[in-house]
């Protein structure tokens, strides 16, 4: 059972329509009362670091989440900014992250970009992965996923990098520390490769 985590922040109806197709068990969450006791949690994320986290703390999402991730170990994959948030800070806000992975979210730097519009990363991209990881078993690392971004995670920990993609520069497109998984890339637009990783999701 995924319960995909709806604190008015991400594209909730694309995820639950794969699940759907998969015919993977999943539920809603609209309230904290939701998330208590579950099996996996879907973080996702649209917009600015410091609102996404205004939300999940205005929705009360955040205590239980730290209880779930943290003390009952509950895996969890956050997408885009909902990966971003998994970070202890962020140059794009003030607010502190969640601190589920050691790090912080820089902005690409333009500077390493030929090609205009610089940012955002915008459209497919190749990934190369770093460590053997179930979440990307079957997975097309030359076709790559879906970006839309412009800030990326850097994991204090390298250990801490499952994948990276290279735009200007090479970034961590995905990252995990034991039950917390990040990707910065769109699954819900990724088709196959998208629909196979939510799918190894639901697998771990």
């Amino acid at each position: 059972m995924i319960t995909i985590i709806d604190y008015g922040s991400g594209n909730i109806s694309a995820i639950a329509n794969i699940y759907e197709k998969l015919n993977v068990k999943y539920k809603i969450a609209k309230t904290a009362e939701d998330v208590v006791g579950a099996k996996k949690l879907f973080l996702p994320g649209v917009g600015a670091f410091d609102e996404t986290i205004s939300k999940l703390d205005d929705t009360g999402f955040r205590k239980v989440l730290d209880f779930e991730v943290l003390t009952n170990k509950t895996p969890i994959i956050g997408i885009c900014v909902g990966m971003q948030i998994l970070a202890e800070r962020s140059d794009e806000g003030t607010l502190p992250g969640l601190g589920y992975i050691k790090g912080h979210v820089k902005k690409l730097d333009e500077k390493s970009l030929k090609q205009k519009p610089y940012l955002p990363h915008l459209g497919w991209n190749s990934i190369e992965q770093k460590k053997n990881c179930q979440l990307f078993e079957e997975i097309d690392n030359e076709i790559g996923f879906y970006f839309l971004h412009t800030y990326y995670f850097q994991c204090e920990d390298n250990a801490d990098v499952l994948t990276t993609t290279i735009y200007g520069e090479s970034f961590a497109s995905a990252v995990n520390h034991d039950n917390v998984y990040g990707i910065q890339f769109h699954p819900e637009k990724s088709h196959q490769n998208g629909i196979k990783l939510l799918h190894n999701f639901a697998l771990l």
